[in-house]
């Protein structure tokens, strides 16, 4: 969706993506004619500080986020979302998709991404303070939600493949599941977690939903991780068919690092 206050003017080839949550901010510059990434940036926000002071921080420490762009993206990182079939939805009543899920009040404001390909869309609630402080900074930028990226991209690299397929991407204290088939959505869920005990079950819990035999079925981890990790080694402990995403031709496409492609698998697709 777009948010507009007036017209871009100059054409730079350079594309801005934010991606923000309530924890934090990550952004990138991408040449749109190399298609490298040219720079790219985390900061973490302060706990029970008001979110609009600490962008307005954040801003004035990175002065590459005021210059022009030509294309603007703000991805709104957060759980509050649910994939619907194209067939089954009705943009004038998404509050109603989202309402078994997670709990929505009458004066929440609801997008949706279409994903035309796959024929389903993602119903979400935005952070809309989140957009009026944007709109304040900006000419005009598109906002969609992380979880968009990450389901088409994914079912874009299942493509020709039959068998199903289990995507793990962690974050800091939460982890998406995404089960596909032939570039078809089986199954999205998102879970909290403390532990790595909590991300194995919730795990072993979904296979066990979806009657999935962990000594066979593949599992790709992406996101906050590497082999190193702790979670990766309770993963492999009870599901011995798995591994982090090969990004290694992603990786050389952006020109960064594997680590950082696998880590900011979102923001560099958007």
């Amino acid at each position: 969706m777009e948010i507009t206050s007036n017209d871009i003017t100059q054409r730079n080839y350079k594309k801005l993506s934010i991606q923000v949550s309530l924890n934090g901010l990550s952004f990138c510059v991408i040449d749109t004619i190399t298609n490298k990434v040219l720079v790219h940036d985390s900061c973490f926000f302060e706990k029970n500080e008001v979110i609009e002071s600490q962008l307005w921080n954040v801003f004035v420490k990175h002065t590459i986020l005021i210059k022009e762009y030509d294309e603007i993206l703000i991805l709104h990182e957060n759980k509050i979302n649910t994939f619907v079939p194209e067939s089954l939805f009705d943009k004038e009543n998404m509050g109603s998709y989202l309402q078994y899920n997670v709990k929505v009040f009458d004066n929440d404001y609801f997008a949706f991404d279409p994903l035309s390909t796959y024929e389903i869309n993602n119903v979400f609630v935005p952070f809309v303070h989140v957009n009026n402080f944007l709109l304040d900074q900006y000419k005009n930028f598109d906002y969609k939600n992380t979880n968009s990226i990450l389901v088409q991209k994914i079912l874009d690299l299942c493509k020709n493949t039959e068998e199903k397929q289990v995507f793990i991407h962690i974050q800091d204290r939460n982890f998406e599941i995404i089960v596909v088939q032939n570039q078809q959505l089986l199954l999205f869920n998102s879970f909290e977690f403390n532990t790595e005990e909590d991300v194995i079950y919730y795990i072993l819990f979904t296979f066990e939903q979806l009657q999935l035999n962990p000594e066979i079925i593949k599992v790709t981890l992406l996101g906050a991780i590497t082999k190193e990790d702790s979670y990766y080694a309770i993963i492999y402990k009870f599901i011995r068919n798995c591994d982090l995403l090969d990004v290694s031709s992603l990786s050389k496409t952006y020109g960064v690092t594997e680590q950082d492609m696998i880590q900011n698998f979102i923001l560099f697709n958007s």
